[in-house]
């Protein structure tokens, strides 16, 4: 018997059950990471939030087509985007009409109220002319002086802008030059001198978070078209809630069925599968967590399906095992034949699969997406726990001296 190779189970076996305690009871509250699904946001279908349906009409400057739909599309997906609500879903509904679904909205109102503003930013003279719009703005971002601490929203125009904003202060020193959003006046300043580093600021806000809004609608632009908002309800999790605790309670009946069939049928790789399948487990849901995948019950639907492939890997893996063994070969040998033989299929069918859910990422929207993307990181997981992390157990569990074939279910 290798000691080395049961020190070495034994520290991979304790080292997985502690993560596992961690990633499900927070033992240590100041620990941010933990648990594992504390970091990972939920769809609109799990956790509620709002649906709002957006009307676009005709007015003297715009009319509605699919070109003016497009561009409005667009700006609402920025703004939704920068204001940072998970997953989103936008889409157009016949040919006026948006769908808005935002998840985890717990004001419904003020989300309404920041999608379909204007956002119509004028810089104008005493005499009424407008000397720049929002179209010449490079970046907009909100801060506060570092000497007066006021909160400020720090303006940056693009090149054209700045020469037209330095023509006009060059030309109106000692004269107002008004800042108007949405026809409302923010500011009336003197221009002091001329300003010609293409920079301006808006200043008066209460907070950073009114300074952020603003920041926000400059950046994604006026909307071109004008909206009216016809419908707008709050969606309830409670539908949600309930099909997650069904899915959860799914999945760990899937899973005690899957435990006991590979321990009863194929022993002890079967054991080692198992416990692979934990791993699998935790890194698919530590990935989640890391890339921010918006979990979706899809997306859970894609997760229980691609713990069934990684098991589906190991079921070819160790029929090849038994094969190898009922040869003669030696239990090394017997592994990393069965291993080898049984790659090509796992990864043609794994490949397939990956292909079909990027077409499904890249048609898809919403919870689509949501399904694709939890699939491939499923599959990828699977990848490296059938293959990879399942050959190194079975090797040092051999390493150990137990090889009596019987147990590798031959």
């Amino acid at each position: 018997m290798k000691w080395g190779s049961v020190l070495k189970l034994f520290a991979v076996i304790a080292a997985v059950a502690v993560i596992a305690v961690f990633s499900v009871q927070p033992v240590f509250p100041n620990v941010k990471w933990l648990p594992l699904t504390k970091g990972i946001p939920l769809g609109l279908d799990l956790q509620g939030g709002v649906h709002v349906t957006l009307e676009a009409k005709d007015t003297p400057q715009a009319k509605v087509n699919d070109d003016t739909m497009k561009q409005l599309k667009e700006v609402i997906e920025r703004r939704v985007n920068a204001f940072g609500v998970s997953e989103p879903i936008i889409q157009q509904e016949g040919k006026n009409r948006l769908i808005v679904e935002l998840a985890g909205i717990k004001d419904p109102d003020q989300a309404v109220r920041d999608i379909v503003r204007t956002a119509f930013l004028e810089f104008k003279t005493q005499d009424g002319k407008t000397i720049l719009t929002g179209a010449d703005l490079k970046n907009a971002v909100e801060g506060k002086d570092p000497t007066t601490g006021q909160i400020e929203v720090d303006l940056e125009f693009n090149s054209e802008g700045t020469k037209k904003f330095a023509e006009a202060t060059t030309a109106n020193v000692g004269k107002p030059i008004a800042i108007i959003l949405d026809g409302k006046v923010l500011q009336n300043p003197t221009v002091q001198e001329p300003i010609t580093g293409g920079k301006a600021r808006i200043t008066g806000y209460h907070d950073l978070n009114e300074a952020h809004t603003i920041a926000v609608l400059l950046k994604s632009g006026a909307l071109p078209l004008k909206t009216d908002v016809i419908e707008k309800r709050t969606v309830g999790p409670s539908l949600g809630a309930d099909s997650l605790n069904k899915s959860v309670k799914a999945g760990i009946v899937g899973l005690i069925a899957i435990v006991l069939f590979m321990f009863g049928y194929y022993r002890l790789p079967g054991l080692v599968a198992d416990f692979a399948l934990v791993v699998y487990a935790l890194i698919v849901l530590a990935i989640y967590a890391a890339m921010h995948v918006v979990l979706t019950l899809p997306g859970i639907a894609a997760f229980i399906l691609s713990m069934g492939m990684a098991v589906d890997a190991n079921v070819i893996i160790f029929e090849r095992l038994k094969e190898e063994l009922r040869t003669g070969k030696t239990l090394r040998s017997a592994i990393d034949a069965g291993f080898k033989r049984a790659f090509v299929a796992i990864l043609d069918s794994n490949v397939t699969t990956l292909l079909a859910a990027a077409v499904l990422f890249y048609f898809g929207s919403g919870p689509i997406k949501s399904f694709a993307v939890a699939l491939s990181v499923g599959i990828l997981t699977s990848m490296f726990t059938a293959i990879s992390f399942t050959r190194w157990m079975l090797h040092n569990t051999a390493n150990t001296g137990i090889k009596n074939t019987k147990l590798y279910g031959a």
